[in-house]
């Protein structure tokens, strides 16, 4: 058995169609039928426009089973083989006449239970009888079948019959052949426009509109129009808000920021610092002075202790300058001022140490003196009267836990907060 293919259904192309109405449910159904002599084969095609069967194609000996099993009193039970296939011929041919406009019509058609295939029909009358056994066809054969064979082909002969002057009915049968393979011809050609040009004719397509919304039982039906209007496509203008002409400008740039960066010590150098001074009547002021620069090599200060602060004679004025030079090389906070400044040197009262003081501008109230922590160890050391054994050992205490520390390590400063 040979299922219905896409090659079969191409030689259902130049067949007509049949309908036959079943009387129970009423449902219309569209027949193809073909057949050959050849080699006395056959098949058929049905649709109800939504579903589309076939029936596997019958080959000679199928054909010649079939037909005794349903018209034995037309059959030769014992025939030869010169005998057979001439007879399966001539049975062929009648069947093929059976399934012309003319012939269906003095057919009875009536769908029958199967539990062997999915559409069972039979047709006949006083004297003959047929049965066909179709099988559903797969969506995508099914859906081409009714594009080829019944979509494309209704939609140019509706072409035809709205831009020909006269009816159809009215032509002759060789002047509508031309006029038939010229529209064929047309639409075979480019199809897409051959469709666009059939069904942008307004009179077609408001027909079609309002035929189809007469069979979905629309109870408004659309009108049928000769001409069609052209709209305004103009996209309409949004209406002006409340705010005015400044709601729709585009929202403001923020500027970019014009404040001079912060200096830093690396720019600078050590005239961009400044420590406090001392006024020449003898009061001290704070000068601020800037952050410190966000550097990763600045190592760690040394710790102060006050017990430098007890050395006396030449031992005190050692460690003094030690801690003096260390403290400068090492804060940031205390660098060289600037060169552009006055230096005024005053000498210092406990030290003996000169300090570099720059003009600074005096204010209404001059603030007191900051007690630096400098100071309290000078002072405490000058009133401490230690033996110079305790003196000794304390100072060698000190180096060693300098020299235990090791060399000195980077700080990882956090970035600068404004």
């Amino acid at each position: 058995m040979e299922y219905l293919s896409e090659d079969h259904a191409k030689f259902l192309l130049t067949k007509e169609w049949l309908v036959k109405t079943d009387s129970e449910s009423s449902t219309p159904y569209l027949l193809k039928f073909y057949s050959s002599t050849a080699d006395c084969s056959c098949c058929i095609l049905v649709t109800d426009t939504k579903n589309v069967w076939g029936e596997p194609v019958l080959s000679s000996n199928q054909f010649a089973r079939r037909w005794r099993e349903y018209n034995p009193q037309y059959s030769l039970s014992f025939a030869g083989e010169s005998e057979e296939q001439p007879w399966r011929t001539k049975c062929l041919e009648f069947l093929s006449a059976a399934h012309s406009l003319g012939g269906l019509a003095e057919l009875s058609f009536e769908t029958t239970k199967s539990n062997y295939s999915d559409l069972a029909f039979t047709l006949g009358n006083d004297s003959f009888r047929w049965r066909w056994e179709a099988f559903a066809v797969g969506p995508k054969l099914s859906a081409d079948i009714l594009s080829k064979h019944l979509i494309l082909p209704l939609i140019s002969m509706a072409h035809l019959a709205f831009s020909s002057a006269d009816p159809l009915a009215t032509i002759s049968e060789t002047d509508l052949e031309k006029t038939v393979d010229k529209v064929g011809r047309s639409a075979r050609r480019t199809l897409d426009t051959h469709v666009r040009n059939a069904l942008s004719r307004p009179l077609l397509a408001t027909t079609l509109q309002r035929i189809t919304a007469m069979l979905n039982f629309v109870p408004e039906l659309p009108r049928i129009a000769a001409n069609s209007e052209t709209p305004d496509l103009t996209p309409p203008v949004p209406p002006a808000t409340s705010q005015g002409p400044s709601a729709s400008k585009p929202p403001l740039r923020r500027a970019p920021s014009l404040s001079p960066p912060l200096p830093t010590n690396r720019a600078q150098g050590p005239s961009s610092q400044a420590k406090p001074h001392s006024q020449a009547g003898g009061a001290r002021q704070v000068v601020p002075t800037p952050p410190p620069p966000d550097d990763d090599s600045v190592t760690e200060e040394e710790p102060e202790e006050e017990d430098y602060g007890a050395v006396s004679g030449k031992g005190k004025a050692a460690v003094h300058d030690r801690r003096n030079s260390s403290v400068r090389n090492s804060s940031p906070m205390r660098s060289v001022p600037s060169k552009r400044a006055t230096p005024e040197q005053s000498p210092s009262p406990k030290t003996g140490a000169s300090v570099k003081h720059s003009p600074q501008p005096q204010s209404s109230s001059p603030l007191p003196a900051p007690k630096t922590k400098r100071a309290k160890a000078a002072e405490s050391s000058s009133d401490e009267e230690d033996s110079e054994e305790e003196r000794r050992k304390r100072l060698a205490r000190l180096k060693g836990n300098v020299a235990a520390r090791g060399p000195k390590q980077p700080l990882k400063r956090g970035g600068r907060r404004f």
